[in-house]
C-alpha cells in the first residue's frame, strides 16, 4: 500500500493524519456506520461488474455458436 492512484505515494504517517481527520469530523460511533455502507458499496459493485462479465461471456457464446453453425 505504497502508492494510490490519485495521492502519490502515502506512508503510514500521512495514513494515520487522515484516520485522525475522520475520526475527528465524524466521531467513533459513526465510522463503523460509514464503513459499512461503504462495504456495500463495494458488494454491490463486485455484484454488478460479475453480471456484466456473464453478459459479456454468453454473448461471446452465443457468437460462437452461430459460427460454428455457418
Amino acid at each position: 500500500m505504497r502508492s494510490l492512484l490519485l495521492f502519490g505515494s502515502l506512508g503510514w504517517a500521512e495514513i494515520l493524519i487522515i484516520a485522525f481527520i475522520v475520526l475527528l469530523l465524524w466521531g467513533g460511533k459513526k465510522i463503523p456506520e460509514l464503513m459499512k455502507g461503504l462495504g456495500k458499496g463495494v458488494r454491490s459493485f463486485k455484484e454488478g461488474v460479475k453480471d456484466v462479465e456473464k453478459e459479456i461471456n454468453s454473448e461471446i457464446k452465443e457468437l460462437d455458436e452461430l459460427d460454428k453453425k455457418e
